[in-house]
């Protein structure tokens, strides 16, 4: 089979991925063998590729917002079949042992796996996943559109939902990429109105047309304070602005795997008034059911630009360099 692997760790460049031949692999007890149709670009598969995350090692496959089908089931597993559609996401497999997996909260995990990370991922033709892990997808929504919802559409949802905002409150989204473009229809679903903060025209202009009701660059101030923001660009300097921005009693959560240094702060100036400041790590199973199903009912429809399996370089530069507008997909198969 065909697979992207990363050839080096470091600063992305033309030799950062490797496009290699390999036997497809066989699945273990539990596991099943999944024959890929698309997978997502996301910036976690960047932070693996240039070495952002403590783990990276050249040789790995990245790649976790994978849509494809069932190919072969491994021993012991139930419930799925050959031929069956199915999602594989971050969350390759818990240890469903520790204090936190006993209490549902499974993505503070204190010995997790990752798809893309610690186990190849979906940029391939085939990949291996934990049966318990995956997710039964609907068929006759294009493989592009199901991708993106598997990570970007997850640790959206599971930020937006845990700000817990009411109908109708404000929302502030910082850097609109593939999660905060899904996000906001999440909101407007909601009756939320929503400000973005995002550099570029290109990104800006991407907002206005998914129904933004104010836009600016990332450390303008909103028309309104903010009941809520999320933010999704890996840059700690605009903690600070958006805390800024905050009504009385607001919450910041940080939805990103990997963040620059934030600037020190004046408590006074930032903190005061019961605003709060928190981060978003992984997701659950539940999270990923809940999207999922939200998805279904057609309100959140990912925008995406599509590459080949080959192109998957000049994928992870076209993100790199905000040339997209959306969620970058893989086709692989299918």
């Amino acid at each position: 089979m065909k697979k992207m692997v990363v050839r080096r760790v470091g600063s992305l460049g033309t030799d950062s991925l490797r496009l290699e031949e390999s036997p497809v692999p066989s699945p273990g007890p539990g596991e099943v063998l999944v024959r890929v149709e698309a997978c997502g670009v996301c910036r976690t598969d960047l932070h693996v590729v240039e070495g952002e995350l403590p783990e990276s090692v050249p040789g790995i496959v990245p790649g976790h917002e994978v849509v494809g089908r069932v190919e072969v089931a491994g021993p012991g597993v139930s419930g799925l079949f050959p031929g069956q559609r199915v999602g594989v996401a971050w969350l390759y497999r818990s240890c469903g042992q520790c204090r936190y997996c006993r209490k549902g909260a499974e993505n503070l995990c204190v010995s997790p796996r990752f798809t893309g990370y610690h186990q190849p991922g979906g940029y391939a033709e085939a990949l291996v996943a934990d049966a318990d892990f995956v997710y039964p997808l609907p068929e006759g929504i294009p493989a592009e559109r199901l991708a993106p919802l598997l990570c970007a559409g997850i640790i959206g949802y599971r930020a937006f939902s845990r700000l817990n905002l009411p109908d109708g409150a404000h929302l502030g989204l910082y850097g609109f990429g593939a999660s905060a473009h899904l996000v906001l229809q999440m909101a407007r679903d909601r009756q939320m109105r929503v400000s973005v903060g995002s550099r570029g025209e290109r990104h800006q202009a991407f907002a206005k047309t998914m129904g933004a009701d104010w836009v600016g660059g990332p450390v303008d101030t909103p028309e309104e304070p903010l009941d809520g923001a999320i933010l999704f660009a890996p840059a700690g300097p605009l903690v600070l602005p958006i805390l800024r921005s905050l009504d009385r009693g607001g919450r910041l959560l940080i939805a990103g795997i990997h963040l620059s240094d934030i600037p020190s702060m004046v408590y006074e100036d930032f903190l005061f008034y019961e605003k709060s400041l928190g981060s978003v790590t992984a997701n659950t199973r539940e999270d990923g059911r809940k999207l999922l199903k939200w998805a279904s009912e057609g309100a959140i429809v990912p925008r995406t630009t599509v590459y080949r399996l080959e192109e998957a370089l000049q994928a992870l530069v076209d993100l790199k360099e905000d040339r997209i507008e959306g969620a970058a997909v893989l086709m692989v198969g299918g």
